[in-house]
């Protein structure tokens, strides 16, 4: 007999999904970025950068997408791992599930505001909000396992 799933694993699937969207449109603009640089006559002379290495090289609104992607491995690992242990104890459905979409819903905004406009406070307003979402997950998840 088939198991159904809980409904919190939809918004996890869809903030990976959106993960390998930053994926693909950070080296959609990246890559172009990198074959723009002044080529130089010294072997090995891009071997081992870093993405700190990029910054001065590439402009900063290409950088945007990359710094973004980077965070979508941050706080977003939090949300994983709890998801998971609601949708283990049976409590992946209802206000969470609804919690978790406004999540994943926060955190595709951040990704658009921060990897185009990127001014700060409102980017770190979605952030906010975003991370009240996940506490309110943490603390339901505390209730369920403690």
């Amino acid at each position: 007999m088939p198991v159904s799933a809980s409904p919190i694993l939809q918004p996890v699937v869809a903030l990976a999904i959106w993960t390998f969207v930053m994926w693909v449109w950070m080296y959609a603009t990246r890559i172009p970025a990198l074959n723009k640089l002044p080529q130089t006559n010294q072997p090995g002379a891009d071997v081992g950068w870093t993405g700190a290495k990029l910054e001065g090289l590439i402009p900063p609104h290409i950088q945007w997408k990359a710094h973004n992607y980077n965070h979508l491995h941050e706080a977003p690992t939090v949300f994983y791992a709890i998801a998971l242990v609601l949708a283990i104890t049976g409590n992946g459905g209802g206000l969470n599930a609804q919690i978790a979409w406004a999540y994943v819903a926060l955190r595709v905004a951040h990704s658009i505001w921060q990897s185009t406009v990127n001014k700060v406070m409102p980017r770190f307003g979605l952030f906010a909000l975003s991370s009240l979402a996940l506490l309110a997950l943490v603390v339901h998840a505390a209730m369920a396992v403690f």
